[in-house]
């Protein structure tokens, strides 16, 4: 079975720049996306991109500063994060599906990685 492993995640001031990497093991996901759970909080939609399709989608709590982008070379997808703030601390998983639909609803993704914790501080 395909899987995914996030790494990146860390302590960082508000303000600061992160990026995280996402690596699947295998192609088998035409989207593959980022979410974010805060404790108590229900699991939020960050970004998502299609490997072929060139396309994306923001949640917008993170329009404008957070990028989502792929290497198809290396099986990878990076999500940069800038201007982070105290709000933006969670656990952020990248999730796959094979469908190439920029899908923001949790339920869709079928694949999951173990998360990568962020803790911004204020």
């Amino acid at each position: 079975q395909a899987q995914l492993v996030e790494s990146g995640g860390g302590l960082v001031q508000a303000g600061d720049s992160l990026k995280l990497s996402c690596v699947a093991s295998e192609r088998t996901f035409n989207t593959v996306a980022w979410f974010r759970q805060a404790p108590g909080q229900e699991r939020e939609f960050v970004a998502a991109i299609t490997w072929g399709g060139h396309m994306t989608n923001y949640g917008d709590a993170v329009k404008g500063r957070f990028t989502i982008s792929r290497d198809d070379a290396e099986n990878t997808v990076y999500l940069q994060m800038n201007s982070l703030g105290p709000e933006d601390t969670a656990v952020y998983y990248c999730a796959g599906r094979p469908a190439a639909v920029l899908d923001t609803d949790a339920s869709t993704y079928a694949i999951w990685g173990q998360g990568t914790q962020v803790v911004v501080s204020s």
